[in-house]
């Protein structure tokens, strides 16, 4: 990291990371699978013929995309407990903040999509019933997936501020470590 930029490739990973698991968060709602009440007059029985079941899986590709770029991310700022410690000052409180609202918004992130991808392939096959008149096929409810995508767009925000902070933070340290090594006037004098 050079003059408390970053890198670039963080950077863009980071971000067509959370692209990525946008899109596959929007496109699982979009998919999302429908129920319809059939009634089969042969066996007297009442069943859910449900649509296709692909949105599961976009979830579950949502969840594994943004679950690489906040490991990706945590790696690389070995998760700001383990490594350089961080220069005292703005940039250490800011890092902190975002480091915190990150995980947070990402943990709510991975529970709509995993929650969404969990309901969506829940289906409710046969019911046995002759007088099934509150008979509903369960679906997952609209927006759940729309919630997750939301918070993968701010998730994505906030792991930016947290890097670009991370590396002014570590910057200024390194900056401080050279200033006080070559200000340093502890030397050995020989006395004859």
């Amino acid at each position: 990291m050079k003059e408390g930029k970053g890198s670039s490739l963080v950077y863009l990973l980071v971000v067509l990371l959370c692209l990525a698991a946008f899109a596959f968060a929007i496109a699982a709602e979009r998919r999302r699978s429908r129920g319809n009440v059939i009634q089969d007059e042969a066996t007297n029985t009442t069943y859910c013929a449900y649509s296709s079941d692909v949105a599961t899986g976009y979830g579950v590709g949502g969840f594994l995309f943004l679950l690489s770029s906040e490991s990706l991310l945590m790696g690389v700022t070995k998760c700001m407990c383990f490594g350089r410690p961080l220069a005292p000052g703005n940039s250490r409180a800011w890092t902190i903040i975002y480091f915190f609202s990150s995980w947070l918004t990402f943990l709510v992130a991975e529970a709509c999509l995993l929650a969404g991808a969990t309901k969506n392939a829940y289906h409710t096959k046969y019911r046995h019933m002759i007088y099934a008149q509150n008979f509903s096929c369960e679906s997952l409810r609209k927006g759940v997936f729309i919630a997750g995508a939301v918070f993968v767009i701010v998730n994505m925000i906030l792991n930016v501020y947290y890097y670009i902070y991370f590396a002014k933070a570590t910057s200024s340290q390194t900056d401080s470590m050279k200033a006080n090594r070559s200000s340093s006037t502890v030397g050995m004098t020989g006395y004859r």
